[in-house]
């Protein structure tokens, strides 16, 4: 998939990016590069290729190290609530901004 000179101008304009004509020359050869590689991946066959949980794990046992799932505050919604000007049901009434 490559993409034109149109297309990067109208990725640019949805971007707000004003873009010099040199520098739109040199992102379309950058995305096109970009989408060269993705394409020279896809076409290598994986199958029966276990995904790894770290690149390393190719090498050597790996062991994640992972911390104990536990709650780490308080609850202190209500106190944070007690300077609201105003709350229902534990949430923030806030005015209506959108007609």
């Amino acid at each position: 998939m490559a993409l034109t000179p149109d297309d990067i101008g109208r990725i640019a304009h949805l971007a707000r990016l004003e873009l010099e004509p040199s520098e739109r020359e040199r992102m379309l050869a950058q995305i096109n590069g970009f989408f060269g590689l993705v394409e020279r991946m896809r076409a290598i066959d994986t199958s029966g290729v276990e995904p790894l949980a770290h690149p390393v794990a190719a090498f050597e046992d790996v062991q994640l190290r992972l911390r104990e799932d536990a709650v780490g505050e308080r609850d202190e919604r209500d106190a944070m609530q007690r300077s609201a000007p105003s709350v229902e049901r534990g949430l923030f009434l806030v005015p209506k901004v959108i007609e």
